[in-house]
């Protein structure tokens, strides 16, 4: 075993006692990012080119930095995207709500979909769909002026159209003309606060977390925005926390407007994201 696996064994140990859930993969990750390399080509790392660097990006991931902080990168689906603090850091689960937007808007068969995202955050959900469907016009949209700053970068020569705004009163210019809203809005009542983990609660924004006693407080703005912009037939996708199942189709009611309201599972089977269809007239 060259010196640099050797070492990416010992740091798996450490991240693992240090209570990181995916230690092997936060491990190598961080050798590849060090030595400027593939994590599949670390074993090509000659003895001689062994960077000590390493040992402080350990540190501060075995600290719970998260680890795209320490990298300033995130793989989003086919993306690679720019993080760090003041962003909220896209998870994989999110990746499963984006696909199932993706083959939604494909089935419409719109020549050109409009699409809308809501607190978008680093802007991931907004380049993937403009990325996957090609034809696409992608508007996004952000409050926090340091969640924006990361998405400026990340969009710029991108067709993604950047707002700077509150997502219960955004784009009045799109009323109803919009065949898709999406959003990964904070979701974590304020109480479950001890119970998030530190990746999240010490590094990622508190605006991006949490959302009122029950967590759904920004989601039921997001019903009123999200019909107010549908066309009749447009659809709304919203993901939410695996313990809100069941809980947010009901938000999306008969009586405010909206049809097939239902609940979906991520790759793990947990309910993680809801969504219904503005009623036809």
């Amino acid at each position: 075993m060259n010196v640099l696996l050797a070492e990416v064994a010992q740091a798996t140990q450490r991240l693992a006692d240090a209570g990181v859930p995916s230690p092997r993969f936060d491990a190598e990750e961080l050798a590849a990012y060090v030595h400027g390399v593939g994590r599949g080509e670390l074993h090509r790392v000659a003895d001689a080119d062994f960077d000590a660097r390493y040992w402080e990006a350990v540190a501060r991931r075995e600290a719970r930095e998260p680890l795209q902080h320490i990298t300033g990168r995130v793989f989003f689906r086919y993306l690679e995207l720019q993080v760090g603090p003041g962003v909220f850091v896209p998870r994989p689960e999110t990746e499963s709500v984006v696909g199932w937007a993706i083959d939604a808007v494909r089935a419409m068969d719109v020549a050109e979909p409009l699409i809308v995202d809501l607190c978008t955050g680093s802007g991931a959900i907004a380049l993937a769909l403009a990325q996957e469907v090609p034809r696409s016009r992608v508007h996004a949209v952000e409050l926090d002026e340091g969640a924006l700053e990361w998405a400026r970068r990340n969009t710029e020569g991108s067709r993604v159209t950047l707002h700077h705004g509150d997502a219960t009163a955004a784009l009045p210019d799109l009323d109803g003309q919009v065949d898709l809203v999406i959003s990964n809005p904070p979701y974590i009542p304020l109480a479950e606060w001890e119970y998030v983990a530190p990746e999240a609660r010490d590094h990622d924004p508190q605006v991006a977390l949490f959302s009122g006693e029950d967590g759904l407080d920004v989601i039921r703005g997001i019903e009123r925005t999200a019909h107010r912009l549908l066309r009749p037939g447009g659809l709304v996708v919203v993901e939410h926390a695996d313990t809100q199942g069941g809980q947010v189709p009901w938000i999306f009611t008969e009586d405010r407007g909206w049809a097939d309201a239902a609940d979906h599972p991520d790759l793990n089977n947990r309910p993680r994201f809801a969504t219904a269809r503005r009623e036809v007239p």
